[in-house]
Formats: structure tokens, sequence, C-alpha cells
């Protein structure tokens, strides 16, 4: 598995030092907002195995991201394959991040690694970025790292229950057009 660094971060391999503050994460109504429901610990540690098992089985998906100069978890980034209930089909970035790391350009920092590597790596032709229609900080940094969105793709994801999270936008990037 690739490790990546960045000017200030490090997006590597999962630890079990990384279990409890990612559960903490889980658990923050407001780092889940636009996720849905909270995780309970035993949830949100299955969800870093899937996470690992992913990983070895594609040799992508979602690393841990640290703060390089403590040594601080401070949430995730990666790709993902796009899931099959979805309208489209490729390989999504995203990224998640502590409270405490809200602010810093951080998920831009993170993106941009992992859009390099999906490209250059990969040899990705596109990557794709989901979020909520109202959520207006990951579309931010979707644009920052270059997406562009047409309101013809957003859609209805089929996972949700009516209300907030239903609607949803669609950003997308092509090899060899990102700000790097």
């Amino acid at each position: 598995m690739a490790e990546l660094r960045t000017d200030r971060l490090v997006l590597r391999r999962w630890r079990d030092s990384d279990l409890e503050p990612w559960a903490a994460m889980n658990a923050d109504p407001e780092v889940r907002e636009h996720l849905g429901d909270l995780l309970t610990r035993e949830q949100s540690d299955a969800s870093v195995a899937a996470f690992q098992a992913e990983f070895d089985q594609r040799g992508y998906g979602w690393w841990a991201v640290e703060v390089q100069a403590t040594g601080e978890f401070i949430g995730f980034a990666g790709l993902d394959r796009v899931d099959d209930d979805m309208p489209f089909t490729g390989v999504e970035i995203g990224w998640r991040l502590a409270r405490s790391a809200w602010g810093h350009g951080y998920a831009t920092e993170a993106a941009l690694a992992v859009l390099t590597y999906g490209f250059d790596a990969l040899e990705l032709p596109e990557i794709l970025a989901v979020t909520t229609a109202l959520n207006h900080r990951s579309q931010a940094v979707m644009r920052r790292i270059g997406m562009t969105r047409d309101p013809a793709d957003d859609f209805d994801n089929p996972s949700a229950s009516e209300g907030p999270l239903r609607p949803n936008v669609l950003y997308r990037i092509e090899r060899g057009t990102t700000g790097r």
C-alpha cells in the first residue's frame, strides 16, 4: 500500500491507535451531519477493517490521515468504487475530518494528493465526488481541487430516506485537468 505525503500530511495505513479517534468522529453529529446516522464503536471499528481489506484487495481505498508535524490522526481521505445502487459508475474521491481539523486546508491538501495518486499511479481516466446538496463545505473542496458540476447529473441518493440527505450533487474531474 502506498503512503502519500504532502507538505503537512501523511496518508497512511490504519493503525490500532486510530480506532478511538475514528470512533469519536463517527459519534460526532456535526461530522456525520451529511452522512446519516451516528456509528457505534463496533460499526466504526468494522468500517476500518473493511477499509483495510479493500486496500489489500484493490491497492487503493481510504487512507488514514495524520498531521505530519504531530502524528495526530485527523480523519481519512481516499478513493472507492461508486456503490452499485448509484445512477452512475466510476471511482469516487472522498474525505472526512475531525471537527478540530476543519478550516486548515487539510481536506484540500489530502484530496489533491489522492487525485494525483488516482491519475498517476492508477491511471484513472476520471474521478467523481458525491455529497449532499446541502454540504457546501465539501462542495467547496471539490471546486478547489478542480472538479466541476453539471446540475443535470444531480440525483436523489437511492439509499437515503426522504429528507435533506436524499438530494445529492455529482462533481467530476478528468485526468490531465487537475490544478497541480
